[in-house]
């Protein structure tokens, strides 16, 4: 049964949903991204030389094969799966498809700064950060966390649910696989620092790519879930025409700006990675002082969002199998 592989039907893609509402991320599972990390950090140590040319296409290399191993791992394993049983298959299949979305891992990161916060404790949150962002925890004010936090919520919203579903949507667990590949293969060489200013360059326009429809999407399911959480869907709307395309990152920005919109507030500016400041964009929601209690607020648009989605992606498909 490989169209298991390459086609999930709705109701098991929220049985997938589910799955992962319920246990997460279990440190028990086997995660793919985690020997898709390996194969990554392999290649980048085998790889990198430090001349331009040779760099750029080693990193081409790296993020083609990187993508197609996973993908085709996926692919292979559910056929054979399939030879023994189709339930065994769909197991298999529902399995895979649990491991690309990432939504009770975010919202649970963002419901432990929201607590420690609300009970007063900045430096329980400072120690929570690090695991929604990469900024230095230290510099951060009790403002910054709550910024921080929401614009992770939002940007992850488009990576770890919104995309993962449309892959899922589009060409089962096959597609959101390779996804969740090039997704990381980005977070680990796709910067434009001096080492992979070249080497890297490959893996992040094939995730701005790979992202592009996906972000707009999730601008979208921001924009409706604002209409039902806080009543801000034209102003998360007004924000994200506004405001989105300023940002250095191609697609981040329409979920971050939606979300500025939502909840009222200012995000972006400048920020701090590993000592050095890197200016961003004001996403110019709203003049409101941000709370803490907007993290609450954030995590409800990420529920609804959800589900936005999914009914969304659904009714698409049904749409365009009938014309």
């Amino acid at each position: 049964m490989a169209a298991n592989a390459l086609y999930m039907s709705a109701p098991l893609i929220v049985v997938v949903l589910i799955i992962d509402y319920l246990a997460g991320d279990p440190s028990w599972l086997p995660h793919p991204v985690r020997f898709i990390g390996r194969a990554i950090a392999w290649g980048d140590a085998h790889l990198w030389s430090g001349h331009p040319q040779r760099d750029f296409i080693a990193g081409l290399i790296l993020a083609v094969g990187v993508t197609v191993l996973a993908a085709g791992s996926v692919w292979a394993g559910i056929a054979l799966c399939g030879q023994a049983a189709w339930w065994l298959a769909t197991l298999a299949a529902v399995i895979v498809a649990w491991t690309t979305i990432a939504m009770r891992g975010l919202d649970d990161a963002a419901q432990e700064v929201e607590r420690t916060l609300l009970s007063g404790d900045d430096a329980a949150a400072r120690a929570a950060i690090p695991a929604l962002v990469g900024r230095d925890p230290h510099r951060l004010d009790r403002t910054d966390l709550v910024a921080a936090t929401v614009e992770s919520v939002a940007e992850n919203f488009n990576d770890g649910v919104v995309a993962p579903l449309f892959f899922l949507f589009l060409g089962g667990p096959v597609c959101a696989m390779g996804y969740k590949a090039i997704n990381t293969l980005d977070s680990m060489i796709g910067y434009r620092n001096d080492r992979y200013v070249y080497f890297g360059r490959a893996a992040a326009r094939l995730d701005d790519a790979a992202n592009y429809i996906a972000a707009r999407l999730s601008a979208l399911c921001i924009i409706a879930a604002a209409a039902l959480v806080t009543a801000r869907a034209g102003s998360a709307l007004k924000t994200c025409l506004a405001d989105a395309r300023k940002h250095a990152s191609p697609n981040a920005g329409y979920p971050e700006a939606a979300m500025a919109g939502a909840l009222g507030i200012k995000l972006g500016g400048d920020a701090i990675y590993a000592g050095e400041v890197e200016h961003r964009p004001i996403l110019d929601g709203g003049n409101r002082a941000i709370a803490a209690e907007d993290i609450t607020t954030a995590r409800q648009i990420l529920h609804c969002g959800c589900v936005i989605a999914v009914v969304g992606f659904s009714l698409l498909r049904i749409v365009l199998v009938r014309l």
